[in-house]
């Protein structure tokens, strides 16, 4: 019998814990590999959050995260804390996920030690290298030196393939995100407490189309995020509309919003959301208003159109098919779209009705089948 192979999946945000844990909690069930865990808390809260819904208690945690630190200085700590954890394990295949710095520098020091490197949701590509920074140099750096690039659309695929990564190492397997979300809304349904936490917001804003919010992206800090929080505003004078805003616990972000949206009726602020809440913000929304690149492929899933405040996106394919439209930060501009989306039922069909181009819930399976080879 073949020994099985030790898998070491490294993570250390809430949005690579989500698609992640489906993949595994497959690895863990089957006899074929030994799964290990590595985070590095890169998100400490809101990582621990994901964690304790998934069930998944980590072999490493290397809680990293200091306040205010710089992208370099986190770096050099990820680097010789992941290359520290590597040389204990000594895995067959590191699997990392999407654009964080954990991922880059995971893969990195695993390139070090030449051991395979696996990239889940591999082949994003905006174009620039300045939206979404630092993600779009991230993955270019995983791409570059990846052994097995696990491509959620044929759209990723064909770019890894421009940048001459060869075929044979890029597969097709749809977006684990859809897995986690197919998840977790079962868990809600035989276990509706746990997104109970929104039910008075629910009945607060009874009537109304709720707005659903998130915002983050570095590239928005400062007049991005002013021109965001000036679009929500001016949402808000409708009395039709109520925002849900689940407020990043950036600065960055907070000072804000605070400063321009506390006190008005129907806005929200609330704190970061668990998984199981955030899935149930996306199930009562009328529509999603993000930078997130995450949103853009979960919110399809449950029908809900999506405006994506950023002047580029790494996720085409949703804007091909339909179901997102870049709309950048320009508040005039959020305005105008979300307000067609509320008055023009026409055009909120037809993104609501699209066909979410990022997955049929069944990315976990082919994954593990090409983790096994």
């Amino acid at each position: 019998m073949t020994a099985p192979r030790t898998i070491l999946t490294v993570f250390g945000t809430r949005p690579e814990a989500i698609k992640l844990f489906p993949l595994i909690h497959a690895l863990e069930s089957d006899e074929r590999f030994v799964s290990r865990v590595c985070v590095s808390g890169q998100h400490r809260g809101m990582l621990d959050q994901v964690l304790e819904i998934a069930g998944i208690s980590p072999d490493h945690d290397l809680d990293l995260m200091q306040p205010d630190q710089t992208l370099d200085a986190l770096t050099a700590r990820l680097l010789m804390g992941i290359g520290h954890v590597l040389d204990i394990e000594r895995p067959d295949v590191v699997v990392v996920q999407g654009d964080t710095a954990t991922a880059m520098a995971g893969a990195l020091a695993a390139y070090y030690r030449k051991i395979p490197v696996a990239h889940v949701e591999a082949g994003l590509r905006s174009g620039n290298i300045h939206h979404p920074w630092p993600e779009e140099v991230n993955r270019k750096v995983i791409g570059s030196f990846a052994a097995l690039h696990l491509a959620p659309t044929e759209t990723a695929a064909e770019a890894l393939r421009r940048e001459n990564v060869e075929s044979a190492a890029v597969h097709v397997t749809g977006n684990t995100v859809i897995d986690a979300l197919h998840w977790i809304t079962g868990k809600i349904a035989r276990e509706p407490l746990l997104a109970a936490n929104l039910m008075p917001l629910e009945r607060r804003f009874a009537g109304r189309r709720i707005i659903g919010m998130t915002t983050h992206r570095r590239e928005n800090f400062g007049q991005g995020m002013e021109s965001i929080a000036n679009a929500v505003s001016r949402l808000a004078a409708r009395r039709d509309v109520a925002v849900i805003f689940p407020v990043h616990l950036n600065p960055n972000v907070r000072a804000v919003m605070n400063d321009r949206l506390a006190g008005l009726d129907n806005v929200a602020l609330i704190e970061p959301l668990d998984y199981p809440h955030f899935a149930r913000l996306l199930d009562v929304a009328h529509l999603m208003l993000t930078d997130s690149g995450g949103v853009q492929e979960e919110a399809p899933a449950l029908g809900k159109p999506v405006l994506v405040m950023r002047e580029t996106t790494e996720r085409p394919e949703g804007v091909a098919a339909g179901t997102a439209r870049l709309v950048g930060t320009d508040a005039d501009r959020i305005v105008a779209e979300t307000e067609r989306l509320l008055d023009d039922s026409a055009a909120y069909d037809a993104m609501a009705r699209a066909h979410n181009p990022f997955g049929d819930g069944r990315a976990t399976q082919r994954i593990l089948e090409l983790l096994a080879v």
